[in-house]
């Protein structure tokens, strides 16, 4: 799946000037950090867990008001789930960014510690899909509501589904065993089987199962699991419903590169890490398929990626025309973009660097894990286990395998 998609973004001169981080400094924040998520047995916050307080019955059911609720813990810099009884707990999307990781740091160390860190993780995700589907599928573990309505902890999401589909498909070309990709089949299976919007210029894959919902980033990772996975099975209706997928969102790009979050009204905004997303889905069906129908789009995007979210000292942003709040997702999903990038455009790869200095520097804490969000004059120091840490986790360990292979290839060529 290493087909490469050659062209160059742009980034600014700037760069080649910073104190970037070695290796071996990055390295040990990697450690740090997963010490600290082991240490606390995979178990965290996340940002829209707030409705498992106590005081959600006094909400009356009323979906005004658990939105307020919800923001309320959500957006405080001040952590209020302990007051409001909202404790740690373990999540779907962290383990298989774990698993990912670990393996990413097996291939790169060869120490099999990782590789059975990582079996872990997926027997583990395997014990704990959610259980009214046959096919795999994976939720949120609480209830939440959003612009698009109330949903359940029992109401599994294309996204987490697709992302932890592709550690099981990392699994498998890393290991060879039928197991993980049996199950990546079955992830495509339950993919398969949502609702779609028809239109004459593509499908789009829902976000939800039981109802249809257009979101850009949710229908492109769920054509990219269905590509990567018709790689290694040659199932073409895998392959006609990503190009499908793929053709959806690419003919409704907008003229500068980017993507809205959804078509609807309510959906209308352009932010870093659900780009991050689409540009990764855009890439990962490319390598797949080898169709160039739809290189330009991603020429466009990335281009737009790399010029807008961004400040020169690496510092990520949350939306493109503005900085605030600084978010770990943000930093996280950048790092992995640019790295997944960095095999065509190596001025990907010294931006990636850039941005982990950056948050290395000013959001891990002391103790190994990394801060949830910074403001203009305060800090969100909330340790989010899959926002937070396991997104940090997977995005550095791809940054250190992405430079393992470069030096390697560095050596070779001097020898050589």
């Amino acid at each position: 799946m290493r087909l490469c998609t050659d062209f160059s973004s742009t980034v600014s001169a700037e760069l080649s000037d910073m104190d970037t981080m070695t290796p071996r400094d990055i390295e040990r924040s990697l450690d740090r950090l997963q010490r600290w998520v082991e240490t606390h047995d995979y178990r965290g916050y996340e940002p829209f867990d707030g409705l498992s307080s106590w005081a959600r019955p006094l909400a009356c059911g009323n979906q005004l008001a658990e939105r307020l609720l919800q923001q309320l813990i959500r957006q405080s810099p001040v952590n209020l789930r302990p007051l409001f009884g909202v404790s740690p707990k373990e999540s779907t999307k962290g383990r298989g960014y774990m698993a990912w990781g670990y393996l990413a740091r097996y291939q790169t160390t060869g120490r099999s510690e990782y590789l059975e860190k990582a079996m872990d993780c997926l027997e583990w995700l395997d014990r704990h899909k959610v259980p009214r589907f046959h096919h795999h599928s994976w939720s949120n573990h609480f209830d939440y509501v959003s612009r698009g309505g109330r949903y359940t902890k029992v109401d599994p999401t294309i996204v987490w589904t697709s992302l932890i589909g592709h550690a099981y498909i990392e699994a498998f070309e890393v290991t060879g065993r039928d197991w993980f990709l049996r199950i990546a089949e079955s992830v495509c299976e339950w993919i398969l089987a949502l609702p779609r919007e028809k239109t004459s210029s593509g499908d789009c894959l829902s976000y939800f199962a039981h109802t249809q919902s257009s979101i850009h980033n949710a229908n492109m990772l769920g054509a990219s699991i269905l590509s990567r996975t018709a790689l290694h099975t040659a199932n073409q209706e895998y392959r006609r419903v990503a190009r499908s997928a793929i053709e959806y969102s690419c003919s409704r790009q907008r003229p500068d590169g980017s993507w809205w979050y959804g078509e609807e009204p309510k959906y209308r905004w352009i932010d870093n890490f659900h780009t991050g997303y689409n540009l990764d889905s855009l890439k990962i069906y490319l390598d797949a398929t080898g169709d160039k129908e739809f290189r330009p789009h991603l020429e466009k995007g990335l281009t737009f990626f790399t010029a807008h979210f961004f400040d020169d000292n690496g510092r990520p942003r949350y939306y493109h025309t503005r900085t605030y709040p600084v978010d770990i997702q943000c930093a996280a999903q950048a790092i992995d973009t640019l790295v997944l990038f960095s095999g065509c455009d190596e001025s990907c790869l010294a931006l990636s660097q850039s941005v982990a200095t950056w948050t290395i520097r000013h959001m891990q804490d002391e103790t190994g894990y990394f801060h949830y969000r910074h403001y203009p004059l305060m800090k969100a120091k909330i340790p989010m286990i899959h926002w937070g840490q396991a997104t940090m986790f997977k995005a550095l360990a791809h940054l250190l395998l992405r430079l393992s292979r470069v030096q390697r290839l560095s050596v070779a060529r001097t020898v050589a």
